[in-house]
This record gives C-alpha cells, sequence and structure tokens, in this order.
C-alpha cells in the first residue's frame, strides 16, 4: 500500500511540477498536504502518508533526474505519437514506470508496469491503461538492453 500511496503522490506531483514549475519536494509537500484532507481523492491517513512521502519524493527526484534520458527512451516506443503531444497524465505515468523499469533495482519490472496501468485506470482516460500497457509491454522486450544501456 506504501508504494502504491507513494506512486500516486509521485505522478501527481509530477503533474504539478509540469504544470507550475515548482521543485519536487514543494510538489510532494503540496500533495501530501492535500492528501490528508479527509475528503482527499488519495484519503490517505497520517501515518501512511509519513511512510509514503519520503519514497515519494526519492521517486520524483529519480524521474526528474532522469528525465530526458527516460523521455528518448520511451520516445522510441511511442509508435505515431510524440512526448509533448501525451496527455500529462499518461506522460507522468509512463515516466514513472520507465524510470521505476530501467533505472531501478528494488522493483520487479512486471509490478511496475501493473502499477503504471492501475494508475493510468485512476488518473487518465478511458484508453489510458491499454495505451500504458502497450507502450511498457514494448519497453519490457528489451529491458535487458536498455538496463545495459542506460545513462547512470
Amino acid at each position: 500500500m506504501r508504494r502504491r500511496l507513494a506512486r500516486e503522490i509521485a505522478v501527481q506531483a509530477l503533474y504539478q511540477m509540469e504544470m507550475n514549475n515548482v521543485t519536487a519536494a514543494d510538489a510532494v509537500a503540496m500533495i501530501a498536504e492535500e492528501a490528508s484532507q479527509e475528503d482527499s481523492e488519495l484519503g490517505a491517513e497520517r501515518s501512511a502518508l509519513r511512510q509514503a512521502v519520503p519514497r515519494a519524493l526519492e521517486l520524483v527526484e529519480g524521474v526528474t533526474g532522469a528525465r530526458s534520458a527516460i523521455d528518448g527512451m520511451l520516445q522510441q516506443y511511442l509508435t505515431g505519437w510524440q512526448m509533448d503531444r501525451l496527455s500529462r497524465v499518461d506522460r507522468q505515468i509512463l515516466r514513472l514506470a520507465a524510470y521505476e523499469i530501467v533505472w531501478r533495482d528494488d522493483v520487479p519490472p512486471k509490478a511496475a508496469v501493473n502499477e503504471a496501468i492501475e494508475l493510468a485506470k485512476h488518473f487518465g482516460t478511458e484508453d489510458s491503461g491499454k495505451f500504458v500497457n502497450g507502450v511498457l509491454g514494448r519497453v519490457l522486450d528489451e529491458l535487458d538492453t536498455l538496463k545495459q544501456n542506460r545513462p547512470i
């Protein structure tokens, strides 16, 4: 549950950063504050938030640090699409999942894909889950090569 909450916070924080030009720490703090409200969509308990926020910040900073490499890698798998033409939500979900799949070793790749699909269904459009699944499925097909060639 903590990892899912951290991912939800991270996706929303990445979105905030793109929309409002704020730092990772500020974006995560804003989302965590909002999530602590009773009527929040996340509706998280404070203890769960305290555990999820450091991981969310770590994810957001990781995505931000590798963003150009992530975007370049994802572009190879976006048949007929450009990164800047994707919905902002789908773009953040793909970035987060790609970071977890290729740049991190503490998350099983298929678990990261499944979580990304669930995030896309929750935050995206009706077709977001299928779209994210298709793109990340192609990433998984070439995962060994991608991990060997990833910028550090």
